[in-house]
């Protein structure tokens, strides 16, 4: 999946570049409208994220040019012009989205993601190291291989996943994924987290004394709990 950042601001460029590719795109950056259709001549993106405001123009003007050129381009707008009416003219120009300035670097990423979701079918993946955690289909897999699992232990999986090295209480847990169920007790949590660790292996969720757990980007490893229990035993049955 092929990204053109187009941004003059070589910070923010470089920093939604490298962003985009720890999620696995391929990306290239231009910083003006004439970098800008060099790239798209050698580099035939999929979608462009496009700052209008560039040294040699107003990118805006540029928008249907490049839908006729590349008709099954993406375009991402990022503006600081942000009002309704110039997000309604991007919108009417042809782009697919339109983001203001300033944004968290994070959402930008994400409506990328959804982007190819929409177009190309793409399931969302949380991916860290062998470990893929697909939040649509309430599945797991570990180095190619389904890791079997109950709706709540994806629940919790997802939960901690999506919020890696924070740190959440059993309390916390049982109100995001219980919610108004009765009769059911903190224990229960404890209950799920050993049956998530004999499945997954024991590394991917922490257990911090005291406080709760914790999911550990680096479960494939062996990994220290914030200053309290180490967890050293080797992954089991976990292959994807």
């Amino acid at each position: 999946m092929r990204v053109l950042v187009v941004e003059d601001e070589r910070l923010l460029a470089e920093n939604i570049s490298r962003m985009l590719k720890n999620e696995g795109f391929e990306v290239e950056v231009a910083y003006n409208i004439g970098e800008m259709y060099r790239k798209v001549e050698k580099f035939s993106p999929e979608l462009i994220v496009l700052d209008l405001m560039l040294p040699d123009g107003n990118a805006l003007n540029e928008i249907q040019e490049l839908k006729a050129e590349l008709p099954d381009v993406g375009i991402i707008v990022i503006s600081a012009k942000n009002t309704d009416l110039d997000k309604i003219i991007g919108i009417e120009l042809g782009a697919d989205d339109y983001v203001g300035k300033p944004f968290n670097t994070r959402e930008l990423v994400a409506r990328v993601k959804a982007f190819f979701r929409r177009t190309k079918g793409i399931k969302e993946v949380i991916r860290y190291g062998k470990l893929e955690i697909f939040p649509e289909d309430y599945t797991v897999f570990y180095d190619g291989k389904k890791i079997e699992l109950t709706s709540k232990e994806f629940e919790i999986l997802r939960l901690l996943a999506q919020r890696p090295d924070r740190v959440y209480s059993r309390e916390q847990i049982l109100e995001e994924l219980w919610k108004d169920e009765f009769e059911v007790y903190d224990r229960v949590i404890d209950v799920h987290i050993n049956s998530l660790r004999k499945k997954l292996g024991k590394n991917w969720i922490v257990t911090v004394r005291g406080v709760g757990y914790k999911f550990s980007k680096k479960g494939d490893t062996s990994v220290e709990s914030d200053g309290t229990e180490r967890i050293n035993e080797s992954n089991e049955s976990t292959s994807h």
